[in-house]
């Protein structure tokens, strides 16, 4: 049976909250995840990062004039990529930029083979599309 070695026990100290020297409910400031990101206190997506000390009514009103003129360009940023004509020119650009790349080498060369298969493979589909008009019509 392996012995089990015990750590000796330290005394246990309420975590300050770094200003005040009062205990913290949500431990250090300024504590962040495994993200990087920091830690959410868990009611209201706040955080535990610690408050701006004292800032000046003028530097508030700035903060919050810059917060809103960020807000309102990135706003102004999804409505255009909402667009039903921005989304079409997206998928365009999308499916050139693939047909591009099945058909040429990364030196930039034409693949004959493949570029020969798309061609086998639209004309297949107009002479199925020929015959099901004929059957269609007559």
């Amino acid at each position: 049976m392996a012995e089990q070695t015990s750590k000796p026990a330290k005394p246990s100290q309420p975590k300050s909250d770094g200003k005040t020297g009062q205990p913290s409910s949500t431990g250090k400031p300024g504590q962040t995840g495994k993200t990087g990101q920091p830690k959410s206190n868990g009611k209201t997506g706040q955080t535990s990062a610690p408050a701006k000390v004292s800032q000046s009514p003028d530097a508030i009103e700035a903060e919050i004039a810059q917060t809103r003129a960020h807000l309102a360009s990135t706003i102004d940023e999804l409505a255009v990529r909402a667009q039903p004509r921005e989304i079409a020119r997206r998928q365009t650009e999308s499916v050139k930029a693939r047909l591009v790349d099945a058909t040429h080498t990364p030196e930039g060369d034409l693949r004959v083979e493949r570029v020969g298969a798309i061609a086998a493979a639209a004309a297949a589909v107009l002479v199925v599309l020929a015959v099901l008009h004929r059957r269609h019509r007559g």
